[in-house]
């Protein structure tokens, strides 16, 4: 199978971009390659495509399916597997970041859980604790962020995505409509014993507690 130049160029990139991300070579091509290939692939056509050993795409394959990134599927009459892409792009980007989260975000926050639960025994690890829980504060709040996000339907995430800096100005706006607004007046009885106190304090040389 010969690639067109601009395939390749797209599948070249993304294996020089394996090692930033936590992969080798081949599997960020075999991503790359799947993620463009107009039909599903077999490990043949995988293997003629990189020019890359069968052993290799088998691995690679193995830690796609890993990280729920390609889809296995068979043809009629064809006993050999054939894998996939998902084609909704906010899947994969989803896919990507539940699974990065589940790797690297949930043991850091059980690590730094039971690190919070401990009782320190010198200055030193106070200090240290109290820099943890900023830290477990932040992936927290992340992680719960996530939670959210997650729930929210493509078409309303991609809203929220376009809004962008328009955000901060809702929030300000939010803001000052609330210092704008009336404060709730406070009930009759609660009214009068404050003037009452009020009296009370202004009484020259007069002690609030007398009568």
């Amino acid at each position: 199978m010969n690639l067109p130049p601009l395939v390749q160029t797209f599948v070249l990139h993304f294996g020089e971009m394996g090692g930033r991300w936590g992969v080798n070579r081949t599997v960020g091509q075999i991503y790359a390659l799947l993620f463009v290939a107009p039909e599903p692939l077999n490990a043949d056509d995988i293997v003629e495509a990189l020019g890359v050993s069968r052993s290799n795409v088998s691995m690679g394959l193995k830690e796609l399916q890993a990280w729920s990134l390609v889809r296995l599927q068979h043809k009629p009459g064809d006993r050999r597997d054939y894998y996939s892409a998902p084609e909704d792009i906010w899947q994969i980007v989803r896919t990507l970041v539940e699974e990065r989260k589940k790797r690297e975000i949930d043991p850091t926050l059980s690590m730094l859980r039971e690190a919070l639960m401990e009782a320190p025994e010198s200055a030193y690890e106070r200090h240290a604790q109290e820099r943890m829980r900023a830290m477990h504060d932040l992936m927290d709040m992340m992680s719960d962020w996530y939670d959210d996000v997650r729930r929210i339907e493509t078409e309303r995430l991609v809203q929220l995505m376009k809004l962008g800096s328009r955000i901060t100005r809702l929030l300000d706006a939010a803001d000052r409509l609330n210092f704008m607004a009336p404060k709730k007046k406070k009930p009759a009885h609660e009214t009068t014993d404050d003037a009452s106190s009020d009296r009370q304090e202004q009484r020259p040389g007069g002690d609030p507690d007398e009568p």
